[in-house]
């Protein structure tokens, strides 16, 4: 007979293993020594220890479902229970219970990871409806398109949650993002209604544009282009593929009448410098008649100079009341003289002022002579009333005898 401490060979063959509850015959060995029996029947023990070992390993490093791993130990403690295999058979239950209780464990733990994660796939889906929503109402159209798209491919990453929350929070999220694209739709449809209402308009005034380009009424014609210009920029944007075309020949017709008009305006520049030039001439040519000397020489000789001068056509516009103020000057002085010499020889006019010197001349000596009186008498506040009224005739007096003097000058 054979044994060792987990099992032993008896005389018969019988090989036994050694438990908690007793001995228990595991298998016969009829062949051979003993030894070799215990031999085989502990490479059977060393065997299931293996097995454990690598679903111990496969718990610890894999992500082998709890269901699939309880299979795999329930499988595992039948062939324990089974085993014909001699070895410490209680301490490979003992590590199948506690592989059981890892499992159980890791399985709480992924129920735990698992909440976790739905509970913030929840609230990740919640912001991202909430931000749907939110976009849905803008008018960014192009900023808010694309971060709703970013949104979509956010979502798509995210893990599902229980059906009718998911659900839910899709058809929000749906709801928003068709509510944006239906506005959106409805705005570039506006849009494009604006824009060729916009190039309808601008083909009008691109027609009227080029029959005016060869006009050569420059100022209304001028005004009339500055207006369609002003009319051009309320009409809006055309769509793009029109507006640029639009625009060339609306410029091109502008540019043809006022290269045109620039061209005659240029000959007439050069008209109206020569013109200055000759206006100058004349101009210092009539200055040289003052001081008026001799009213009928200077007068015929203005004249005959003002004759020539309209004969000249016009001037630059910034300089026409500078040399036409020269001109004036010399006629106003010529006319300053004729009056002069017309009150000089007027005989009426000479008689009353005699008339209104000699009444103002009786009516100083008498103010005068009431003064004297008043001073006299001792009447002090009479005399300065009196000479008060006499500064006044006086005054009167002087003025009255400079205009008599013009007569005899």
């Amino acid at each position: 007979m054979s044994s060792d401490p987990w099992g032993r060979v008896d005389e018969t063959g019988t090989v036994y293993v050694r438990t908690a509850d007793g001995e228990k015959a595991v298998g016969s060995w009829q062949a051979g020594a003993p030894e070799e029996a215990l031999a085989y029947f502990e490479r059977k023990y060393d065997g299931l220890v293996v097995e454990i070992d690598l679903l111990e390993r496969r718990v610890r490093t894999t992500d082998l479902s709890a269901k699939d791993a309880l299979a795999a130990v329930e499988h595992l403690r039948q062939q324990v229970d089974q085993a014909h295999a001699v070895g410490d058979l209680e301490a490979l239950g003992r590590r199948l219970d506690q592989l059981t209780e890892l499992i159980e464990t890791r399985r709480e733990e992924r129920k735990a990871a698992r909440a976790r994660q739905a509970e913030e796939a929840r609230k990740a889906k919640e912001a991202l409806v909430a931000e749907a929503e939110e976009l849905a109402a803008s008018d960014q159209w192009r900023a808010a398109g694309e971060r709703l798209r970013a949104l979509v491919d956010t979502w798509k990453g995210l893990p599902r949650l229980d059906r009718k929350s998911d659900d839910e929070l899709w058809h929000r999220f749906s709801h928003a993002r068709s509510a944006f694209s239906k506005r959106r739709k409805a705005h570039f449809a506006s849009l494009d209604a604006q824009r060729e209402e916009a190039r309808r308009r601008k083909e009008k005034l691109v027609a009227e544009a080029e029959a005016l380009s060869g006009s050569t009424d420059w100022g209304p014609t001028a005004a009339r282009y500055r207006e369609l210009m002003q009319d051009w920029k309320a009409a809006g944007r055309a769509q793009r593929e029109h507006e640029d075309k639009l625009w060339q020949r609306f410029r091109g017709a502008q540019d043809v009448f006022f290269a045109a008009r620039g061209e005659v305006f240029a000959e007439r520049d050069a008209e109206q410098r020569e013109n200055l030039a000759r206006k100058e001439e004349l101009a210092a040519e009539a200055e040289r008649l003052l001081p008026v000397t001799d009213l009928r020489t200077a007068r015929a000789a203005f004249r005959a100079v003002n004759e020539r001068w309209d004969a000249i056509g016009h001037v630059p516009r910034d300089a026409r009341a500078g040399i036409e103020g020269r001109m004036h000057a010399v006629e106003r002085a010529i006319q300053e003289a004729e009056e002069a010499e017309w009150r000089r020889t007027n005989p009426e006019a000479r008689a009353r002022a005699e008339g209104l010197t000699g009444q103002l001349q009786d009516a100083v000596d008498k103010l005068r002579a009431q003064i004297d009186k008043a001073h006299a008498s001792g009447n002090t506040a009479k005399a300065q009333k009196l000479e008060r009224e006499l500064e006044g005739r006086q005054a009167l007096l002087d003025q009255a005898l400079k205009g008599l003097r013009e007569f005899s000058g």
